[in-house]
């Protein structure tokens, strides 16, 4: 923890701080990136799924995950993009975005592990006309990549449970049970940019 808050006031700044009320949440995210069966068993972690971590905005989801990259053994490491940035980009690029997320192989041949942050904030956007749902054809792709290769993917959100189906529709939803360990700030939690 004494790391983890000093890396983060490295990155973020000096006003970085991990809160009392958040350091079960925290330790229960350190127990999943650093494979600590134990403890994840505990927690009832399941270490071959990857992490759906819900919370208010600005209850830190973003600055945690970030963090938590630097935890993770070398073929576990993921790259983080921005719900919002890939929407756009499909505007810009179309459907070969959707490949690009969803199995890479347009451009190394390589499965990539990616935690798409702010799942809920990007619009449906149109390429040529065409309007596509980008995330939630990308996170059904991404479903078969985990069923069939184990590829894991992380989200963060703060959509409820029925905030993500009205977005995403049920199917999505459903594979997102079976994709996601759920990790969840306090529906109370601060906004700890204030």
């Amino acid at each position: 923890m004494l790391w983890l808050q000093k890396k983060g006031k490295k990155i973020f700044g000096e006003h970085f701080k991990i809160f009392e009320e958040d350091k079960l949440l925290v330790h229960k995210l350190l127990s999943y990136f650093l494979k600590d069966e134990l403890e994840a068993q505990k927690w009832h972690i399941d270490l071959e799924k990857g992490i759906l971590l819900t919370g208010p905005i600005g209850s830190g989801k973003t600055s945690l995950m970030m963090l938590m990259r630097y935890f993770t053994s070398p073929e576990n490491k993921f790259l983080f993009k921005s719900c919002r940035q890939i929407s756009f980009e499909f505007a810009e690029h179309g459907h070969e975005i959707i490949h690009h997320y969803s199995t890479n192989k347009l451009y190394d041949y390589e499965f990539k592990i990616y935690c798409f942050d702010d799942l809920g904030v990007e619009n449906n956007l149109k390429h040529y006309g065409n309007e596509c749902n980008v995330i939630a054809e990308i996170l059904l792709s991404r479903y078969d990549l985990f069923i069939s290769h184990k590829l894991l993917t992380h989200l963060t959100t703060n959509l409820s449970a029925s905030e993500m189906e009205v977005n995403y529709g049920n199917r999505v939803r459903s594979r997102m049970r079976e994709m996601f360990n759920l990790i969840a700030f306090e529906k109370n939690c601060r906004d700890k940019r204030s």
